[in-house]
């Protein structure tokens, strides 16, 4: 009954058209994805190896096979020699993942292993050349050769082997999509799209605060084993993960199960805030599901990445974001390299409108570069004297441009160099302001303004005991001193931050406009942003979003009358579906109408917890994604079946499973604007970008 009734709903969404194949994905039980790539017993790139189960023989006629000691060439028959599963660790760059479960491994004084874990002395660049193979380790730059004794050695130049096809490989493991079918094509290559828009998702925030704040990563050239492991420091019950155990309960202390892969029964979780929810694979079941574009912000706090005491990269904000743009080059390269070389992949970066729309009309993923840290742009400030000038606006924003940008937050957590910032809420709020205070010299300002009907969040006056929480918390850090003194009390509300667009604020957006860049109105003081919107509709620009709701009612009526796009932020269905209609009735006559969902995830954001009652009107699997293409069963990640209803979206797959309950509370008419979303969101860039 759940699929017949989500093929119904799709009707109304999308036109009559083809099924689009897609290349399959790797190691998927589910019957779309079970076979792989279609693949010839001898690939004609070194791409094609992929998953690939071979044997591999010398030009003597010897075969490569396992001992007690490693590996030998001594083989006389395809039958006596050692499978290799080819793993694509990069583009061209292989794990050998023999018949035992282990990997053909390079360690020091030129000896070859074979290791029972997988890592960078694994790691091998391949070389193809007239149907033989080559390899180089990454980890030690020597190439794969035999010795003496027909040892399996690293050699100073590598020998060829000549890859036999064999069966008997066992299979690497990894997650499943658990979705069956392919997203639809387009028409042609600029037809108007369907499908939905996740404005504001944190791929990315594995670098997030030093690199050791946050727990697992989207993916790992050494496969999920290696990426989906809890933070050491969190062992052995999550006693020690104490910003993890302040941020959930407004305490240090506290304790959660650190099992990742492959029972995922301690994360992660809808309420877990430092812990990897956007695996890859996760990914490309909501991809599957109906995800279309997403928008990837790059984040950093240098505040809160000094004060925590862990970290093995710099704490520098647009350091850590640049580095991150490379990340998500390398995620594409990465599932490209999954799916049969460059281009293949589901997962395209995308820098413009009519690229975006090619992307999705060839039934892949478009995802949007941004930017959201602080002291954007390097434009902190101190005591109010601004880090930057406006050569530095014009040259940072150029400088994000060329690495493929195109939308900025001006403002995040803290006042800067731009203007006035939103305030944070509760335990985290008041975490935020002494990292204001830290950066800045001083503790957010909120003045009262009954007159208007916006304003800004009310900044949390700490209660006794979250005070002596947060001195523990922050004892022996820089930020101590800070918390040993008095903490600001504020008047009740509403409040609003007094710092508005600075000068050079206004000059950053008049910057981002002429270079077509998208403007991100959240995380602004309601002071800023209403001087930013009148900016952006003195010159009738309608780039501009509100992409997770830290907006207000006012500015989300002036920016959807300028044709801006809004993406709530997704947390509970019940919730959404309360903004969804809010945004409706704000809809402009005569225009397309769609929405986005911001899912924040990975973001120091909760995701959606299961609905209330829904073991009466429950999500029924499987069921069909919105255009009737693809089936969706429960996801399966290692030992763990989720279930939408049971567990919400502990995961970035579960946003398909997500929508599914939007319509069995709110009817086919959420599901279609969701599905305009990917529509909308291009022609507001379009109209950016002339």
């Amino acid at each position: 009954m759940a699929v017949a009734a989500a093929v119904v709903a799709s009707a109304a969404v999308l036109p009559a058209t083809s099924v689009a194949p897609v290349v399959a994905a790797p190691g998927d039980a589910s019957r779309a994805e079970a076979a792989g790539p279609t693949r010839a017993a001898a690939p004609t790139d070194v791409y094609g190896f992929v998953r690939g189960c071979f044997a591999l023989r010398r030009a003597n006629g010897a075969y490569v096979v396992k001992d007690p000691l490693g590996y030998a060439a001594g083989g006389a028959t395809a039958g006596a020699a050692a499978r290799f599963r080819f793993q694509a660790t990069a583009l061209g760059r292989y794990m050998l993942y023999d018949q035992d479960r282990t990997t053909l491994a390079a360690v020091p004084a030129d000896l070859v292993v074979a290791a029972p874990r997988p890592g960078k002395s694994s790691d091998w660049r391949a070389r193809l050349s007239r149907g033989r193979l080559t390899f180089t380790s990454v980890a030690t730059g020597k190439g794969l050769g035999v010795g003496l004794l027909d040892r399996v050695t690293q050699t100073a130049t590598p020998e060829s082997f000549t890859p036999v096809a064999v069966t008997g490989c066992k299979r690497f493991p990894e997650m499943t999509a658990n979705a069956t079918g392919a997203p639809r094509k387009g028409s042609s290559p600029d037809a108007r799209v369907y499908g939905y828009l996740d404005d504001h998702i944190h791929i990315s925030a594995f670098r997030f605060l030093g690199g050791r704040f946050h727990c697992g990563r989207p993916w790992s050239p050494y496969g999920v084993t290696v990426a989906m492991r809890d933070c050491a420091d969190h062992q052995p019950n999550g006693a020690a993960a104490v910003f993890e155990n302040f941020l959930a309960n407004g305490s240090p202390v506290g304790t959660h199960d650190t099992d990742g892969w492959p029972s995922f029964e301690g994360w992660p979780r809808s309420e877990s805030l430092t812990h990897e929810g956007t695996y890859w694979r996760w990914i490309e079941r909501s991809w599957r599901g109906g995800v279309r574009i997403m928008v990837n912000a790059v984040v950093e706090n240098r505040a809160l990445c000094e004060i925590y005491p862990l970290k093995q990269n710099d704490c520098d904000e647009m350091v850590s974001a640049r580095r991150q743009i490379d990340d998500m080059y390398d995620l594409q390269d990465y599932i490209d390299a999954q799916y049969g070389g460059p281009g293949r992949g589901f997962f395209r970066v995308v820098t413009s409108s009519t690229q975006a729309r090619r992307v999705i009309n060839d039934g892949k993923l478009a995802v949007v570069l941004s930017i959201e840290v602080s002291e954007t742009l390097g434009c902190g400030q101190f005591r109010g004297t601004p880090m930057c000038d406006r050569a530095t606006v014009s040259r940072e924003l150029d400088d994000l441009h060329r690495r493929g940008v195109r939308s900025l937050f001006p403002v995040h957590k803290f006042d800067n160099a731009l203007g006035g910032t939103h305030f944070d809420e509760g335990a985290t709020g008041v975490l935020v302001n002494v990292g204001n205070r830290y950066v800045t010299g001083k503790f957010w300002s909120a003045n009262q303004c009954p007159g208007a009907p916006d304003h800004d969040n009310e900044p949390t006056n700490p209660s006794p005991e979250l005070t002596t929480a947060l001195r523990a918390l922050l004892d022996g850090t820089p930020a101590g001193p800070i918390v040993d003194g008095e903490l600001p009390i504020y008047p009740a509300g509403p409040l609003c931050n007094p710092r508005g667009l600075t000068k050079l604020g206004a000059y950053t957006i008049r910057q981002m406009m002429a270079r077509g860049m998208i403007v991100e109105t959240d995380h602004l003081s309601v002071k800023a942003r209403d001087t930013a919107l009148s900016i952006l509709e003195d010159a009738n620009y309608s780039g501009l979003i509100t992409s997770h709701s830290w907006g207000d009612l006012g500015s989300q009526r002036r920016l959807q009358r300028l044709g801006g796009v809004v993406g709530p932020m997704a947390k509970e269905s019940t919730t959404f579906v309360d903004k969804w209609q809010t945004a409706r009735s704000l809809r402009t006559p005569g225009r397309i109408f769609g929405i986005g969902f911001g899912s924040d995830i990975n973001g120091l954001a909760t995701q959606g917890a299961p609905r209330p009652g829904a073991a009466a009107n429950p999500v029924r699997y499987p069921f069909a994604s919105f255009d009737g293409a693809v089936t969706l069963e429960r996801q399966v990640s290692g030992t763990r079946t989720y279930d939408i209803n049971v567990d919400g979206v502990d995961h970035y797959g579960l946003y398909p499973d997500w929508v599914e309950d939007l319509r069995l509370i709110a009817g086919d008419q959420i599901v279609r604007d969701l599905a305009n979303g990917a529509e909308v969101y291009l022609q507001m860039w379009a109209r950016a970008e002339t």
